[in-house]
Order: structure tokens, then sequence, then C-alpha cells
């Protein structure tokens, strides 16, 4: 994994929500040396605020203010629905400030037009970032420099790996495979869960069985080098129990299935940008 650039020892950093993205983040920006002191995060709900400054020591708002305008970098946290009132109501403090957004389905233009800003990042993580082991995927305008870049992978590295895409319509399929991702997995443990219990091993013994694989499997995919369906071939032997299990799958298409389904996530996501992107 390429190295995560470092963060400026006098960046101030504002958090416009105090959700679970946003408490990640905090949490591992705390951790990893970032001074509480500058940390704000703007979020209506006492329970949210009482929380973050218990559990991290940052000052916490709730409602924008000029305390912003000290921010060199601003980190959309708000669910998409709210992201517009959010912004116009901060518009006034954060326009200088790169822009970072962790809020699915809202484009950049609409950031543009609601904050006054250009220098913005798009990111899409997803719930493993809760433990360190996210994904994120990440866009930048134009006018985001190399620096601005470069902050935006400092800040998102710390809960787990990196890829830039180039074009920014992309973003919606790495929400069909990585953001949406993990429910993928939860619903295929769910399954061997089951096949397990119904073969004997408590429920208990199929999960951890189950869980323990996926986690084996995904990491010797990252170290192997070679292309999955290598991998797979491997551990097929002719005539044997994998053959049996991949032999039910291919006869029900569940590989196209599965195909169509990150498919319409896929047209999902690009629906739901449309939805709570509008700029008018």
């Amino acid at each position: 994994m390429p190295e995560i650039p470092s963060l400026p020892p006098d960046l101030t950093l504002a958090f416009i929500g105090g959700g679970n993205m946003a408490t990640a983040l905090i949490g591992a920006l705390v951790r990893s040396g970032q001074p509480a002191a500058r940390v704000l995060v703007v979020d209506p709900g006492e329970a949210a605020r009482t929380r973050l400054q218990r559990d991290w020591g940052v000052t916490t708002l709730p409602t924008p203010d000029a305390r912003l305008q000290a921010a060199g970098l601003v980190v959309w946290a708000v669910k998409p629905q709210q992201f517009r009132e959010a912004a116009v109501a901060a518009a006034p403090f954060v326009g200088g400030a790169l822009q970072l957004s962790v809020a699915a389905g809202i484009r950049c233009a609409s950031i543009a037009a609601w904050t006054g800003a250009a220098r913005i990042v798009r990111s899409m993580p997803n719930t493993p970032a809760l433990v360190g082991r996210g994904m994120t995927g990440l866009y930048a305008t134009a006018q985001a420099t190399a620096a601005d870049r470069a902050l935006a992978e400092a800040v998102m590295g710390l809960t787990g790996a990196l890829l830039w895409v180039e074009d920014e319509a992309l973003l919606d399929a790495v929400t069909a495979l990585s953001g949406s991702g993990p429910a993928y997995v939860f619903y295929l443990l769910e399954a061997m869960r089951e096949a397990g219990t119904a073969m004997g091993l408590t429920p208990e013994q199929a999960l951890t069985l189950a869980i323990e694989t996926f986690a084996g499997a995904a990491e010797l995919a990252r170290q192997a080098g070679e292309p999955p369906e290598t991998l797979r071939a491997r551990v097929t032997s002719k005539g044997g129990t994998t053959a049996a299990a991949l032999e039910v799958l291919q006869a029900r298409d569940v590989h196209g299935a599965f195909v169509a389904a990150l498919q319409a996530a896929r047209r999902r996501a690009a629906e739901l940008a449309d939805e709570f992107g509008r700029s008018d």
C-alpha cells in the first residue's frame, strides 16, 4: 500500500456532521496526533456533540459560525438529503477551504454551487473504515492542487486503502463495488452460517468458519498478485468438493446475478445523485 502523506502540523479541520463516519475519522485523526483543539465539529444534535466532546475532546458547535474560518479542510459528513441545507448555512465561513465530502450521491458541481468553493475532493468510503480497514474511492476537481489531493489522502488514508478515479461518474461504480460491498459480504456470511448450521455446526461455529475464511481468502488475494480466476482454479480439484459447490453456483448463474446486482447498485447511485444533488 502506498505511503500515506502526513497532515500539516498547523492544520485545523472542520467536520460538518458528527455521525459514524465523522467519528471514525475524528478518532483516527486524534490517535494519529492531530490536536483535538484543532478539530471543530458542527452538529445540531446535542447527544452527538456531547459524545464527541467526551470521547475526543474536540470543539463542537450546534450551528456554523466564524470559528470555521480557521479551517483549512472542511469534511462534509452529513446525510445526502441534509447536505444542501448544511452547506448553505456554512458557506459564509468555509468557501476558502478544501472541501472533502464523504456524503454519498452529492456531486462536486452541487458542492461548488452551495459553498462557493472550487477545490473539492469527493470520497466514497465504506463501513470497514470504522475499524481501520476501509476502502475509499476519491475524485478531485481540476481546481484541487496536488497538495489538496495529498491532504485528502492523509485524512482518508487513516481509515484504510485508497483509490483515485479521474472521472467523477466512476464514483457510482465505486459505490456499487466497495461502498455497498460490505453488505454483499455480510449477505454471503448469513448464507454460509445457515448452511453450516443445517449441516450440524452451531451458528457460532459456522459464522466463525465463514468470517475467517473470508478474511484469509481476501488476504491471500491481496498478497498473491494473481487474478482471482487463477486462485479459484488452484483450489478446485476436478471431481472434488469445491468443484461440486461451484457447479451448483454456475448452474444457477450466481455470477451473472451478482454482476446484475452491482449494475443495479451503480444505477441507483446515479439516481440518488440526481435526486439529492440538484443545485436549483
